[in-house]
């Protein structure tokens, strides 16, 4: 081998661990910016009143004067119980237990743990958030479905965060094709987003439970990846020292 290969390649080696530099000092910054955002929202769920932005919202996705019918047909209305049902429990334990299982039969045990760790942290941490908090549901509007727990942060919107961010990242590494990796992501961004907003149109959320479900749940997510990456670039060094 040549000197000028062996330059070449420590030119990639050192490109490469720049480019790991800037993807955790960006992971680290947005991180960061979730937790402000959850913050400076906890500050306005514990406000006696609710906020202007968040009764304006709510009952913009009523009719004009009938805080109980919301807008929309009732094909819409079925459409949106549908949709915020793939934030229940019972669709993310179902499909995490799916991804958790074929990662094992995989033989990515390490994987499989993580996407583990990463959902069940969420769900623990989105309950203590709650108990903390204790925040009830809005009474401005009717609520469309039944729900007993306490209000901030929304659990469906943060566990989607958590579960779908999480999955679409991990299938976005084992994929080739930028396109593919972009759809993935996107894919996982959309039903977060559409999960959040139901949460809203049947009115048993205010939009700021919503947002700080977002924020919590994108930073448990990031920080969880950031922990993965973190161990990765550590066994990496350990195995070339």
């Amino acid at each position: 081998m040549t000197q000028g290969t062996h330059e070449t390649e420590a030119e990639k080696a050192s490109a490469s661990g720049r480019w790991i530099e800037f993807d955790i000092l960006l992971a680290g910054l947005t991180i960061a910016l979730a937790l402000w955002g959850f913050v400076e929202l906890v500050e306005v769920a514990r406000d006696t009143a609710p906020h202007a932005f968040d009764t304006q919202i709510l009952l913009a996705f009523r009719e004009a004067g009938h805080p109980d019918n919301p807008i929309g047909s009732a094909r819409l209305e079925g459409a949106v119980r549908d949709i915020t049902a793939l934030g229940s429990t019972s669709v993310l334990v179902l499909v995490t237990a799916a991804a958790v299982v074929y990662l094992l039969l995989a033989g990515r045990r390490a994987t499989a743990l993580f996407v583990f760790a990463a959902v069940a942290g969420g769900q623990v941490l989105a309950s203590l958030a709650k108990l903390e908090v204790d925040r009830p549901r809005p009474e401005l509007v009717s609520h469309l479905v039944t729900e007993t727990s306490l209000s901030f942060p929304s659990g469906h919107a943060m566990l989607s965060a958590v579960t779908y961010l999480t999955l679409g990242t991990l299938a976005a590494r084992f994929v080739r094709g930028r396109a593919t990796k972009i759809y993935l992501l996107s894919l996982a961004v959309l039903v977060t987003l559409m999960v959040g907003i139901s949460r809203v149109y049947l009115g048993v959320h205010w939009p700021s439970d919503v947002l700080a479900g977002w924020c919590a749940g994108f930073a448990w997510a990031m920080l969880c990846w950031l922990a993965a990456r973190l161990l990765q670039r550590r066994r990496t060094v350990d195995e070339g020292e």
